[in-house]
């Protein structure tokens, strides 16, 4: 596709005007992925400061450890139920309109938390949680902004870019959240909270930030530079991004790759603070675990981005279903060990990167400009959904079979994601 340099592009009616060239692009690119890294650092900080102690305050605040799972499923569930509708907003407002929105969620999500727990309240807390899950669902999205205006042959590299900007916040999180606990000392609320106190500032200035930066907006200029952005509106629907991601089997199976790595980390992560704890393990130790982790999880996604960009999407997904199942069996099989328990979420973390970056890529690359923002938000919708789902089982697995099977069922989510890349990897050859 050509443009014409001295004719500036403007997206569909009813939006602002966003005048694009060619020349112009290059910069456009840096100055968002810049304001996109920004943002991850503070969003990432923000969620791993509340989960890195969420299943441990639920089990608190519920009496039990059977309900801990539900922490991180009212979480999970809050991602889910926001994807849609920051799928939709995106789709009408763009990318900056939906980030802010979902951060502020997240905020006020946090402070229903700390409420929840000072009250004794459970109901309270899982309401308070389901709101903070907006925020995970800001950062996922944030990796689609990356890709809005990259260039195809470097999508893969823009998304984990932006991914791996989380990194710094991410590994902070969980660091902080002993002294987030001590700082509500003195204030009626339980120390497990307080890292939901901090976390609804950080939410707060993460919008602040995506206000200001996201400028302009990187989904509506990509819609300006395209040629057919004036398509007609109903190519921009929920409904089309189910029938695009219908007729195109490589989305089946990056819409599959995301789901089941996602659903997968969530189960066996959000259960390690509970079976660390079993085995005498103490907050802090707690929180190096899964600082380990999310290391895992966002430091090394250049290196999965340069290689679905280098070896293609496929043979990424093939190295993250090695990578999960690995984690499964070194986790799963670490009992009192805290050391394998931490190498185990490590490799975990690495999978999780491995599928996210390719499968994402993957089904940008797989729809329609038009259809994305909606596939896009479909695919959140699923992976949430489904990993909601996980971490309820997971805590009622746990309760009556212990951390060694729910790491051997978690694994069987890997079956799908295997055998559908495989079969895409023998069609295309």
């Amino acid at each position: 596709m050509t443009h014409t340099p001295s004719a500036p592009h403007s997206v569909a009616p009813g939006h602002i005007s966003v005048p694009v060239t060619p020349d112009a692009l290059p910069a456009l690119r840096r100055r968002v992925q810049a304001g996109l890294i920004a943002t991850q650092i503070l969003g990432g900080l923000g969620i791993a400061i509340g989960f890195a102690l969420a299943a441990v305050l639920a089990r608190d605040v519920s009496g039990t450890e059977a309900l801990s799972g539900l922490a991180s499923t009212a979480s999970v569930a809050g991602s889910a139920l926001v994807a849609v509708p920051l799928a939709t907003l995106m789709t009408r407002r763009g990318r900056r309109a939906g980030l802010v929105l979902a951060y502020l969620l997240a905020a006020v999500g946090a402070g229903v938390v700390v409420l929840g727990a000072v009250l004794g309240n459970f109901p309270l807390l899982l309401a308070g949680l389901v709101g903070f899950g907006a925020g995970s669902s800001a950062n996922l999205a944030a990796r689609f902004a990356a890709a809005d205006l990259a260039e195809p042959d470097r999508r893969a590299r823009a998304i984990s870019t932006v991914v791996w900007a989380t990194t710094i916040g991410a590994v902070l999180g969980p660091n902080v959240a002993a002294p987030a606990g001590k700082s509500v000392s003195g204030l009626g609320i339980p120390a497990a909270a307080g890292p939901f106190v901090w976390a609804a500032g950080v939410f707060v200035l993460a919008a602040a930030v995506v206000a200001v930066l996201l400028r302009p907006d990187p989904l509506l200029t990509a819609r300006a530079l395209d040629a057919g952005a004036g398509g007609a509106p109903e190519g921009r629907s929920l409904r089309a991004g189910m029938e695009a991601v219908r007729r195109s089997p490589r989305a089946r199976i990056a819409l599959v790759t995301i789901a089941g790595a996602h659903t997968a980390m969530v189960s066996i992560m959000s259960m390690t603070p509970v079976a660390l704890t079993h085995h005498g393990a103490g907050i802090q130790l707690v929180g190096l675990v899964i600082s380990g982790h999310i290391t895992g999880m966002y430091a090394f996604s250049p290196l999965m981005g340069w290689l679905s960009d280098r070896l293609g999407r496929l043979a990424v997904i093939g190295l993250a279903v090695g990578l999960i199942g690995t984690a499964a069996l070194v986790a799963g099989t670490a009992g009192a060990s805290h050391g394998r328990t931490a190498l185990g979420l490590f490799i975990l973390g690495l999978g999780w990167s491995a599928a996210l970056v390719s499968g994402s890529a993957l089904l940008t690359d797989s729809v329609p400009q038009a259809a994305r923002a909606a596939v896009q938000g479909l695919s959140d919708f699923v992976m949430n959904t489904a990993a909601g789902l996980g971490g309820l089982a997971a805590g009622l697995i746990v309760a009556k079979a212990g951390y060694g099977p729910l790491n051997a069922i978690a694994a069987c989510l890997l079956l799908p994601m295997a055998a559908l890349a495989l079969r895409g990897a023998v069609r295309k050859a």
